[in-house]
């Protein structure tokens, strides 16, 4: 199952649930140097010279970023709201 929302109020963001885990994906676009971390149930986004900050359903994600695309992977579905 998939649906789409809305990240940091502008970049349309997926939902993929699967048996094991639900994994959010965006398309942030080619920033060179962006990077993603998790702190404490937020994503924290820093592209182009900008930070975006995004809080998740779960406190025990992991992110990253490749070429271009953000990943948020939660395990055991607590990402479900």
């Amino acid at each position: 199952m998939t649906s789409e929302q809305q990240l940091f109020d502008e970049t349309p963001l997926r939902r993929f649930e699967y048996d094991d885990s639900v994994v959010f994906a965006a398309d942030v676009g080619p920033a060179a140097d962006a990077s993603v971390d998790v702190v404490d149930g937020t994503v924290i986004v820093v592209a182009d010279g900008h930070q975006y900050e995004q809080e998740i359903p779960a406190r025990d994600a992991r992110a990253f970023i490749n070429h271009g695309v953000l990943t948020i992977e939660v395990s055991d579905g607590e990402g479900d709201n």
